[in-house]
């Protein structure tokens, strides 16, 4: 079973493929896989009526969480296996003709189409709760897929956005109710839950979030009107979904968990209420379509209300009556969708006003719809009819017995037999009958093209088995004991063609003459041709709740986003504010022990940070807030060197001196004062929340430090860095090896960051146009201002024809940057200490694992030389000392950090484990290598990048867009 789920998986990825390559003609090699399942499912029949020896696997995939990928085949398992199966292996084969003049435009379909079938294979077979969820969204997320084939038609789209929207819903409700089940009953077994029956108000409560997923999943009210909406779906899809799979997925879940839950408290008025309620609206409003596979859509919904009350009412005659129903319904609605599809694709019409007299001209196609509607309203010798008097029979005998339900269920269950009939009538006679127009003469017969007789093959062959299963009924019957007696010791009865003149023989004979009778009435009176009969419907309850949410989304976005920064941040403070004082004061401890100081420093440089922070409140030029806000970073950095944290101490300085310089790029085009019109408003309601938020904040961290109840697990961590990452600096050890995958998250935060900056800025390309300065000579240097750009192999570059062997200047900001604007003593200075830098940087890199360093404090000292040549030369110093483009040193740092972490586990070990290797070098000593060095290099060269983008866009191009907007004559 588990292979056979590997190969749905394997086929729905290698159809697509088969459809470019062969046309339509590929999907007869999909229906081999459904057609092997099905075989191999009828192989194990013996084994399946065997309860003590059913097909049992069992893989485990994620042992910490529990989750097997764990499959059974019982009784009930087997029976819809079988309809997932074989009516999925028939409509594929279908499908061979339906889109014969489409050919290999339907690729996405046919893969997608058999994925639906192999999620649908897993959700019926699996043995495990949540991988049921799991199966059970996978099938809403492909039925969308199906649904809305034909995304260029609104109604598509929108038939399909409407179902993922309500059985997700469902799925999601019914994930909560799952998760409670398997915490109240320790298990997520279905075969152990069945076997321990859970009780309780938990139970209860995780019972009813089950039923909801059931009845969104399958259309009962007041979710059902989803299904009708879905037929803008392909017949295909129509037949294969929305008759034999997807919307019997909620039945299965009724059916799966009816012995257990039955006689619950909320099972029964949910079941049979919503059950029967759905029976009898379906079958009214089929009554006034127009539109064939409206009809069957909402005779479907009708059926699966029946379908519901049948074997969810929780006795094993019901129970036994109520799943032969479901295999007659998957025959005969598969069939007559499939009907449809076929007078559809040769008329390319399924208006009944529009067809006439197709039944003399398609005899085969007319007998086999005559076969399947004589089934759905339970004419023998069909399946229906020993389905629907075993159904009848059954809810009787409970009535008779006294029990209220049972006279509901009865009742309803007569009354939706009625419609049946006459919705049954209604589709014959407008499908296939001779019609008159409204002044009594007979419409010509509609002209009929003969079909393939390949197309007719599946409805056929499906017609023959709703007979050949109601003549086996005594086979069948034998089949599905072994479900009914699940639900209890009382006798379930047989399925048979003949049990006697009985009561619920009567019944059936008499609901099929009244729903004659109802549906010549509705022609005769012209009834199904008014308007609609309620006001308001479930659609419009939907359209009415997705207006609201529209509504309200606008609302929310323009009260919220309104483009302003402090009304962002404001938002972000006061949600803080509210949440985090809620919690101080709900879990305020009743003692704090707090030191004024730990170390003398601080007593001298918290209030100058204070006082930095009040004073830059207060300032008026924005470059002064930038400095004295950096003053409170820098005494940061006293309280960390003082603190023994040198490592941090490092790293802080250099982030302050790279914001900084970041600052500083940016403030450069803005006004230098914050004037009148930009101006702070509301400064009390601000200073307000300022001041709270500070508190709260400075309340968290104290409360925090006096919360902990156990030992922290960072004292283990100096003995972690030495006997796991061999490093005796541990704080980059925990960065390189205990933590990686934290930091490899925040390389790629890293990567993004630079990107979404450099987009901000960069216009018309994304070229590095200043690291090719590198390779041009003085002269060339001096006049590529003048030139333009020329696209190359290498992209663009500026066009130059001088002699490039020409000596290359030493500074190259001289011949580009005006005398006065020059500092010649400091462009001398940085050049000279630039390589110096690049090598600290290095010592940095490499010395980090055992002294204070690493790859990201040696990234920031190699970018702040890159700082200091951008700042004493320009961009052209800039392009010069930059070794490569950005991009390419992001995306190498990012290479090696994951190449880091993954090669580990081509040797047997874990991700990001560290390897260490040691020799003795001559003059050198003893030496060693951790193999998280590689990821320290990628650490270090994703920095740099960060930097130099920043340098490059926030800078360079800055200053290449003042510099043309100045030659334009553009003032900023």
């Amino acid at each position: 079973m588990l292979l056979l789920l590997a190969v749905f998986l394997a086929g729905s990825v290698i159809l697509p493929f088969l459809v470019r390559w062969l046309g339509a003609q590929a999907f007869v090699l999909g229906a081999l896989i459904p057609a092997a399942a099905f075989v191999h499912t009828l192989v194990q029949t013996p084994r399946v009526m065997d309860a003590r020896d059913a097909p049992f696997e069992s893989y485990s995939w994620i042992p910490q969480l529990g989750l097997n990928l764990s499959m059974r085949m019982d009784v009930l398992g087997w029976v819809l296996t079988l309809i997932v199966t074989g009516v999925g292996a028939l409509v594929l084969l279908y499908c061979r003709w339906y889109f014969f003049d489409d050919g290999r435009e339907v690729g996405q379909f046919a893969g997608v189409l058999l994925g639906f079938a192999g999620a649908m294979y897993g959700l019926v077979l699996t043995d495990d709760l949540v991988m049921l969820v799991m199966f059970w969204e996978l099938t809403s997320i492909l039925s969308y897929l199906l649904i809305g084939h034909y995304r260029r038609r609104a109604a598509s789209r929108r038939a399909a956005l409407q179902a993922l929207l309500v059985t997700t819903l469902g799925g999601l409700v019914m994930f909560v109710g799952v998760i409670l089940l398997v915490i109240e009953a320790g298990t997520a077994s279905i075969r152990e839950l069945l076997a321990l029956a859970p009780t309780g108000p938990l139970v209860d409560a995780a019972v009813v979030m089950l039923l909801i997923g059931a009845i969104t999943k399958s259309a009962l009210f007041p979710f059902h009107f989803w299904l009708p909406g879905a037929m803008a779906a392909p017949t295909p899809v129509s037949a294969y979904l929305h008759a034999a799979a997807m919307v019997k997925a909620g039945i299965y879940l009724i059916a799966r968990f009816a012995p257990i839950f039955a006689m619950s408290a909320p099972w029964r008025p949910i079941v049979i209420t919503l059950g029967v309620l759905t029976l009898l609206l379906g079958g009214i409003q089929a009554l006034r379509e127009t539109d064939l596979k409206r009809i069957l859509a909402f005779g479907t919904v009708s059926q699966l209300g029946f379908f519901a009350v049948a074997v969810g009412y929780g006795t094993p005659a019901a129970a036994l009556a109520g799943l032969a129903l479901v295999i007659g319904h998957a025959l005969f609605k598969s069939a007559l969708f499939l009907i449809v599809g076929v007078i559809d694709r040769q008329l390319s019409t399924r208006d009944i006003d529009e067809l006439s007299g197709l039944g003399r001209q398609a005899p085969v196609m007319a007998t086999a719809a005559f076969i399947s509607i004589a089934s759905m309203m339970g004419v023998a010798p069909t399946i229906g009819y020993v389905a629907k008097e075993s159904t009848l029979a059954a809810l009787l005998e409970d009535a008779q017995h006294g029990s209220i339900w049972g006279w509901v269920a009865l009742i309803g269950a007569t009354i939706g037999a009625v419609l049946t009939a006459a919705y049954g009538c209604r589709f014959l006679w407008g499908a296939f009958w001779r019609k008159r127009d409204r002044d009594g003469a007979a419409m010509p017969e509609t002209a009929w093209p003969d079909p393939p007789v390949g197309f007719l093959s599946a409805p056929i062959v499906l017609a023959g088995l709703t007979i050949a299963a109601g003549i086996g009924a005594p086979a069948v019957d034998v089949a599905l004991q072994g479900y009914a007696t699940s639900l209890g010791p009382e006798e379930p009865g047989h399925l048979a063609l003949w049990h006697g003149l009985e009561p619920a023989l009567l019944l059936s004979i008499g609901a099929i003459a009244a729903g004659i009778g109802v549906f010549v009435l509705s022609i005769r009176t012209r009834w199904d041709r008014r308007r609609r009969m309620l006001p308001f419907t479930a659609a419009d309850a939907y359209y009415l709740v997705m207006r609201g949410v529209d509504r309200l989304s606008v609302l929310t976005t323009s009260l919220t986003q309104r483009g302003s920064l402090p009304l962002y941040v404001g938002t972000i403070f006061v949600v803080l504010l509210a949440a985090e004082a809620t919690a101080l004061v709900a879990a305020l401890p009743e003692r704090l022990a707090l030191s004024a100081w730990h170390t003398p420093v601080q007593i001298v440089v918290a209030p100058v940070m204070a006082v930095a922070g009040i004073v830059a409140v207060r300032a008026r030029k924005r470059y002064t807030g930038v400095v004295l806000v950096s003053v409170t970073g820098l005494g940061m950095v006293v309280l960390f060197a003082t603190s023994g944290a040198p490592d941090l101490a490092l790293t802080q300085i250099l982030v302050e001196t790279v914001t900084m310089v970041t600052f500083a790029l940016v403030l450069r085009r803005l006004p230098s004062r914050m004037g009148e019109h930009n101006a702070s408003v509301g400064r009390i309601p601000r200073a307000v929340l300022a001041i709270g938020v500070g508190v709260v904040m400075a309340s968290v961290a104290i409360v925090a430090t006096q919360a902990r109840m156990f030992d922290p697990i960072s004292l283990n961590f100096p003995q972690l860095a030495y006997d796991l990452g061999h490093g005796k600096n541990v704080v980059n050890v925990a960065l390189v090896d205990l933590r990686g995958w934290d930091t490899m998250g925040e390389l790629s935060v890293l990567v993004l960051a630079a990107t979404g900056v450099a987009s901000l800025v960069f216009v018309t390309h994304r070229a590095d146009l200043l690291s090719a300065t590198r390779d041009l000579p003085e002269t060339t240097r001096r006049s590529t201002a003048r030139r333009p750009l020329v696209e190359t192999d290498q992209g663009p570059r500026f066009q130059t024809t001088e002699n490039r062997g020409a000596p290359r200047a030493w500074l190259v900001s001289g011949q580009q940057v005006k005398a006065e604007n020059r500092s010649l003593l400091l462009e001398v200075i940085v050049r000279v200490l630039f390589h110096t830098i690049i090598l600290v940087s290095i010592y940095l890199l490499f010395a980090g694992h055992n002294l204070p360093g690493g790859g990201f404090a040696g990234g920031l000292v190699a970018g702040m030389a890159l700082v200091m040549r951008y700042i004493a030369g320009g961009r052209w110093e800039l392009g010069a000392a930059a070794p490569t483009d950005a991009g390419r040193l992001l995306g190498a740092g990012l290479v090696l950090a994951v190449g880091a972490a993954l090669v580990p586990l081509f040797f047997g070990m874990a991700p990001l484990q560290s390897a260490v290797w040691e020799a003795e070098v001559p003059l050198l000593g003893h030496l060693e290598f951790v193999s998280s060095t590689i990821f320290d290099v990628g650490v270090y060269l994703t920095v740099i990048g960060l930097v130099l983008d920043v340098l490059r866009s926030l800078g360079a191009e800055v200053d290449r867009q003042a510099l043309e907007t100045r030659g334009r004559g553009v003032t900023t």
